[in-house]
């Protein structure tokens, strides 16, 4: 598996492999089942989080193209904007970051470390997502700029390649404890993590059900995400250089737990950041990581698991947006 990934270019960015914890005093409160988390919010890179396996590979290729700029896109507070950012500072190149809103009175969360971290900042209004990137990077070409296009959350094939990777560390950890997990849960939104892990699980055998929690409702697209994430993942599978092709039945999602929409905070959310607070002294966050481990509580509230089921939780970050959530997520006191 090493040698396949080994035929890609690849920056050093993070600190690997991440902790695997048991979440012992979680699982006695709620009564089973036994629940394992993968700690990708200390993978190192400006207060870590998922973004940096996958920009590893981003950044390699683009070093291996000869691009000078890396430009991406994402709301006010991305996790993967922050860590684009940090990325291209630690490889000496410049960074433009095209971010939904408009600019606040003043910098908070993701946003403040963008500023510290040196990132070119670019408002694109209405549009979260990126879209206006193409037309910035034609700019940047005018001016002499050799940019790297990093789509949406860095999921492209390549972004995946570094969840591919982090399938087999967590084998590898797995088997070093002579653990075994039935299910692997996380919060789903671009799909490259979603997408290298069932890649990566598949060729490392890891035998369980991999399972995204959609965080963000489906906006109006050509093409269903379920649907989207299917051809990231066998695009991922060609790159990563094996025949196998995954159907429909590859990919699980849940989609219940979208709540009021992308950035808005709920009981699911701030009940999960205070459970896992309390109970392991985890921070979670408000847009990811808080409502996949909300929609996980009430999977486990509904019987979906069982007790003799073992559930790897994969924590892929973004504690810096807890501080401009303040209001939200202390609305109402535990």
């Amino acid at each position: 598996m090493h040698s396949l990934l080994d035929q890609h270019p690849r920056a050093s960015l993070g600190f690997f492999p991440t902790p695997l914890m048991n979440l012992q005093r979680l699982s006695q409160h709620l009564g089973g089942p036994r629940i394992l988390m993968k700690r990708d919010d200390q993978s190192g890179l400006a207060l870590g989080g998922n973004k940096t396996r996958k920009l590893e590979y981003l950044v390699g290729a683009a070093i291996a193209a000869g691009c000078d700029t890396l430009i991406t896109g994402g709301a006010t507070q991305s996790n993967h904007c922050r860590q684009t950012a940090a990325a291209a500072a630690a490889s000496g190149l410049e960074c433009h970051l095209v971010l939904g809103g408009e600019a606040p009175p003043t910098a908070q969360g993701n946003l403040l470390l963008d500023q510290l971290l040196g990132a070119h900042i670019h408002w694109s209004g209405e549009w979260r997502k990126g879209e206006q990137m193409p037309q910035i990077a034609d700019r940047l070409r005018a001016k002499g700029r050799n940019p790297y296009f990093i789509p949406y959350g860095g999921s492209s094939a390549t972004g995946a390649l570094g969840y591919v990777h982090a399938a087999a560390e967590l084998k590898t950890q797995l088997d070093n404890l002579d653990q075994r997990i039935s299910h692997m849960l996380f919060a789903s939104s671009s799909g490259g993590t979603q997408a290298g892990l069932i890649v990566g699980a598949h060729q490392a055998g890891l035998n369980c059900q991999v399972i995204g929690i959609r965080i963000d409702k489906e906006e109006d697209a050509d093409t269903p995400y379920a649907e989207r994430l299917r051809t990231l993942t066998n695009e991922t599978a060609a790159l990563f250089g094996i025949d196998q092709r995954f159907d429909a039945d590859a990919i699980t999602l849940q989609e219940r737990f979208t709540g009021q929409g992308y950035g808005v905070v709920g009981d699911t959310e701030r009940n999960a950041i205070g459970l896992l607070a309390r109970t392991e002294g985890i921070l979670l966050d408000p847009v990811y990581t808080g409502r996949a481990m909300g929609g996980l509580l009430r999977l486990i509230d509904e019987g979906v698991f069982g007790p003799d089921d073992t559930l790897l939780f994969w924590h892929t970050g973004g504690a810096p947006t807890l501080f401009p959530y303040a209001d939200a997520l202390l609305d109402k006191p535990h």
